[in-house]
């Protein structure tokens, strides 16, 4: 099972998830109003600590796909996660970005609302190498700490022919409950891992980070047997 946690900010902080076992460091990158986000050379420090001991996510908080490409090309993420409220996958954008970063991945947020969200996922078949299902809230997709159905993530898992990467409120209390029901490639946190003050997330709990990967790796174990 993989882990994957958002929203890192700090060189220390990220090598500290690698340490309890996370195995994907995810960062949210270019519009500083939003939690956690930091700017593109503070994330190239980041993914410079990280280098090859994590795979890197960068979520670039730009509405233009030239620009995305742009930061992507001076970053080197591994994954480029495109939210659906900034950009939309496309098969043209997927085919731009990996001839203009060969060997990188393309992962799509989907917001889980309804059976509806289980076409959208499956429009990206093609498209994107990975999937993120989220809780969808006012504001957008993502960040909430907020659970959403997860017979809906199940089915996703089930009926789509891309790996999904399973969020929306997960933490060391429910990701085992989460990996036993959904059965997802991979479970993310970022609020229910995160030390919150006053609304902004100021950085990673590392025993809550610790938890959560030992409880996901029991869950992924049991599975398997």
């Amino acid at each position: 099972m993989v882990t994957q946690v958002f929203s890192l900010q700090y060189p220390d902080e990220a090598l500290d998830c690698i340490a309890a076992g996370i195995d994907q460091i995810g960062l949210l990158v270019g519009d500083e109003s939003c939690p956690a986000c930091i700017t593109v050379e503070q994330a190239k420090e980041v993914f410079k600590a990280v280098g090859h001991r994590a795979v890197k996510v960068a979520i670039i908080m730009v509405r233009d796909e030239d620009k995305i490409i742009e930061i992507a090309k001076e970053l080197r993420p591994d994954i480029v996660h495109l939210c659906d409220e900034v950009v939309f996958a496309t098969k043209a954008f997927a085919d731009r970005l990996k001839a203009a970063i060969p060997g990188i991945k393309l992962m799509q947020g989907v917001p889980v609302e309804g059976p509806e969200s289980i076409a959208l996922a499956k429009s990206y078949e093609g498209i994107a190498d990975f999937i993120m299902t989220d809780t969808n809230c006012s504001y957008g997709i993502g960040a909430s700490g907020q659970t959403h159905d997860w017979e809906i993530d199940r089915r996703i898992v089930e009926e789509v022919n891309i790996p999904v990467v399973m969020a929306g409120g997960l933490g060391p209390d429910n990701v085992a409950e989460a990996i036993y029901k959904v059965r997802p490639y991979a479970v993310d946190s970022l609020t229910r891992t995160s030390i919150v003050e006053n609304g902004k997330v100021i950085r990673k709990d590392i025993d809550k980070v610790r938890a959560f990967v030992e409880n996901a790796r029991m869950a992924a174990r049991d599975i398997t047997r």
